[in-house]
């Protein structure tokens, strides 16, 4: 159960190191990657969407036995971002530099399978 604690944490911490300043950064992504935002419903709607995730990977940190039945949603959540993030790179719709997003996306799904399998050979119910 420390793996789990650890693995969420990080993705708790680094999700909201790098989600919540969008809150301020409307006007700065339309300059430096225009055309500018046009639909800042959707934009804002998906900002606090993910952050509420973050918030639920704090959850399962402290609560992975409780939670593990969540935890594969966990990881849809992690693969929708960075399997778009890939297909978008590979159309030329992303900057590679925006593509290591996806990736740690992608890396981050990994361990939270293994965080699901392993709660499992623990002998935790679900």
């Amino acid at each position: 159960m420390k793996f789990s604690r650890w693995v969420f944490n990080i993705a708790g911490v680094y999700g909201v190191i790098s989600v919540a300043p969008l809150y301020f950064m409307e006007q700065v992504i339309g300059g430096q990657d225009p055309p500018a935002i046009t639909h800042p419903m959707f934009f804002y709607g998906f900002v606090g969407v993910t952050l509420a995730w973050q918030l639920l990977f704090f959850a399962i940190a402290y609560q992975s036995v409780r939670l593990r039945p969540v935890i594969p949603f966990a990881v849809l959540e992690k693969l929708s971002f960075g399997i778009g993030a890939m297909v978008l790179y590979r159309r030329g719709r992303l900057d590679h530099s925006d593509l290591y997003f996806g990736g740690i996306d992608l890396a981050l799904a990994v361990l939270f399978m293994l965080v699901w399998w392993r709660l499992a050979r623990e002998g935790t119910p679900g």
